[in-house]
């Protein structure tokens, strides 16, 4: 059973994440349509897409991604409050152990962790599919690509010198196929190539197509030749956010097909899987650090809680930045990085709640 002072807790916890929550993303709002604005109506984006497409879901994406860092700030701020008004000392002194106060703080972060956690998986991916969407229709530059290689399962690797979205024509497409003992078994060259959109559906221009066989080879040729490939365009020609709009199901199956490809982008795509999970959880880290941190009565008052929360938050951040590049760029495995901030960080808000209980 919940008693006074853990409904207490709780309702001031989630009402003073909430605040904070709107606060900063109607900043964040703010501050990126005067950067943008200009290219909204540059090229004609309605004001319905402006707003619920790209900026409920902006909100949605980056309120999420920031959630721990804005937890952990509410907490220092009213559990600040608290201590400055001395409500704090009479719960400690009517016999209340610190890890019995510790309790109500730990079920609102459980409850805003799950709520993150199902977000990060399952609600945000197809949420910034349409931000996403949006980016490319009125906001980014134009995909590009050049000098493209890639293998592909079965034994086929693909080559085009260039591609641009702006006309979806590939120039000077190579596929070959080989068996199991390196022989060549096709090769297909065409001048030009279009893929049929959310298909596996091509359409050859000025092709060459040869299989090899005994004893004779067969050879054709055309203007025009419309056929299937096991790859799409959206596979080869992509952002590195793409990773963004697939839910967990969707990415573990893209991760798998890029590793057999022999991508380098696999690190990054691992990296953006495992912090949908690895950032809910550094809601409890950062919870019990903002307890320890705020729940004494300090000289300086609030304002020394906020300044060393913050000093905390700068610290984890660039913590994350560092085994994410060690992942992606020095091969450090991508599991272990984004779990290394919240193992060091819980180690010290250990420190800090044993510091705090005694």
């Amino acid at each position: 059973m919940f008693k006074i002072i853990d409904r207490y807790i709780i309702r001031k916890f989630l009402s003073t994440f909430f605040f904070m929550l709107v606060v900063i993303m109607v900043l964040a709002t703010v501050f990126d349509l005067a950067e943008k604005l200009t290219e909204f109506f540059e090229n004609d984006a309605s004001f319905y897409s402006v707003v619920f497409d790209y900026y409920l879901n902006f909100i949605i994406f980056y309120g999420n991604m920031f959630s721990s860092m804005i937890i952990f700030v509410s907490v220092i701020w009213f559990t600040s409050k608290m201590a400055q008004e001395t409500e704090i000392i009479p719960i400690w002194n009517s016999g209340i152990k610190f890890g019995r106060f510790v309790r109500p703080y730990m079920i609102a972060a459980t409850i805003l962790m799950l709520i993150s956690l199902v977000f990060s998986h399952f609600i945000i991916p197809p949420s910034n599919k349409v931000r996403l969407a949006f980016e490319e229709k009125y906001y980014r530059t134009v995909i590009t690509v050049q000098n493209y290689h890639a293998e592909f399962p079965g034994n086929e690797a693909v080559y085009f010198k260039s591609y641009s979205a702006s006309n979806h024509l590939i120039h000077n497409l190579v596929i070959e196929k080989w068996n199991d003992k390196g022989e060549i078994v096709s090769f297909i060259n065409a001048e030009f190539a279009e893929n049929k959109p959310d298909s596996y559906e091509w359409k050859l221009r000025n092709y060459y197509k040869r299989d090899v066989g005994y004893p004779k080879d067969k050879i054709f040729e055309g203007a025009n030749l419309d056929t299937t490939f096991q790859f799409s365009i959206s596979e080869m020609a992509t952002r590195e956010n793409i990773a963004e709009a697939m839910n967990y199901f969707e990415l573990k199956d893209f991760i798998k097909r890029e590793r057999l490809k022999g991508s380098s982008m696999v690190p990054m795509y691992e990296v953006e899987l495992y912090q949908r999970t690895s950032y809910p959880f550094a809601t409890y880290v950062l919870t019990l650090i903002g307890i320890a941190v705020a729940s004494r009565k300090k000289r300086g008052g609030v304002g020394i809680n906020i300044a060393l929360g913050l000093a905390i938050i700068f610290m984890y951040i660039f913590a994350m930045k560092v085994t994410t590049v060690a992942a992606i760029k020095l091969g450090f495995s991508p599991l272990i990085s984004v779990w290394i901030p919240n193992v060091i960080f819980g180690f010290i808000a250990y420190i800090l709640y044993r510091k705090v209980k005694a």
